[in-house]
């Protein structure tokens, strides 16, 4: 008797992790064991155990694409940050059935395939797109402007794509703030302005934090708004890594520019989760 009880109490504590087993197997096998399988292979040349990134960063035609790839995610980010943070602001002050239908258009985009977005975008922004029709009806310029395949049309595809992202972060953050704050403020004197900035946004800083880096991680890692609004001229890692695996068949270099792009991802999480973490420990002991 004493037996059977022994053995229902552990399988009464094995019970929880026979539940995750499941989902555990499969996540290791469709996502641990190819990303470990990719890094193992960046550091698998011959020649050295950094043979791979030395030649990387030895080509200035990487570090430039690199660059560049930084350089518009964070452009990407910034304009999300912005445009999403007057988006959930005016969610999160809105009455309740206005809320939801606010939040219901702003995650609308996400519904819909991103090769769509993107084309659309190639639409707005082409030679007799809306912006260009608008401005020669306005007699601001004589003849289309040249708006795709640069820079600017893959930043503004991209801050399309993930402000949707970006206010889903900031809604939640700016609804827990408490009326008794503004109140207080404003019972002190302050100014709508003076309230915004010294209330307002040092409490919404978790939710930037969180919003920008998925905005920042997705804008780096994704290929296919990068291809149709910015094409060879705007290479970024993304359609390198495609470009190196698909065409050229440089496994080598492909396999290194992914780990580039996790190490960076990771690297990004953990320090804006520690900034994070700080503001958190440091307004609790406030």
């Amino acid at each position: 008797m004493t037996s059977r009880v022994s053995l229902v109490q552990r399988l009464s504590a094995l019970g929880p992790w026979l539940l995750v087993l499941p989902a555990t197997a499969v996540l290791l096998f469709i996502l641990i064991i190819p990303v470990a399988g990719t890094l193992a292979e960046s550091f698998s040349n011959p020649a050295g155990l950094f043979a791979n990134y030395r030649d990387f960063f030895a080509d200035s035609y990487n570090r430039t694409v690199m660059i560049r790839s930084f350089r518009i995610a964070f452009l990407s980010t910034l304009t999300a940050l912005i445009l999403g943070f007057g988006g959930a602001y005016m969610i999160a002050n809105s009455s309740q059935g206005l809320k939801r239908v606010l939040l219901i258009l702003s995650v609308f985009p996400l519904l819909t395939s991103v090769v769509v977005r993107s084309f659309s975008f190639m639409a707005i922004l082409g030679r007799n797109g809306v912006v260009n029709t608008a401005l020669m009806k306005l007699g601001l310029i004589s003849e289309p402007m040249e708006m795709l395949f640069t820079q600017g049309a893959v930043i503004a595809g991209l801050a399309y794509l993930f402000t949707p992202l970006m206010i889903l972060s900031l809604v939640g953050v700016l609804e827990n703030i408490e009326d008794d704050l503004y109140l207080a403020a404003g019972s002190l004197g302050a100014a709508p302005v003076a309230v915004f900035f010294q209330v307002t946004l040092p409490l919404a800083v978790p939710g930037m934090i969180v919003g920008s880096v998925l905005v920042f991680t997705g804008s780096l890692a994704t290929f296919v708004t990068p291809t149709l609004l910015g094409g060879e001229p705007q290479m970024t890692l993304a359609t390198l890594l495609y470009q190196k695996a698909m065409i050229s068949f440089d496994w080598g270099v492909a396999n290194t520019i992914a780990a580039i792009m996790m190490g960076t991802a990771i690297f990004c999480v953990v320090v804006l989760g520690t900034i994070a973490g700080r503001i958190s420990a440091r307004r609790a002991v406030h």
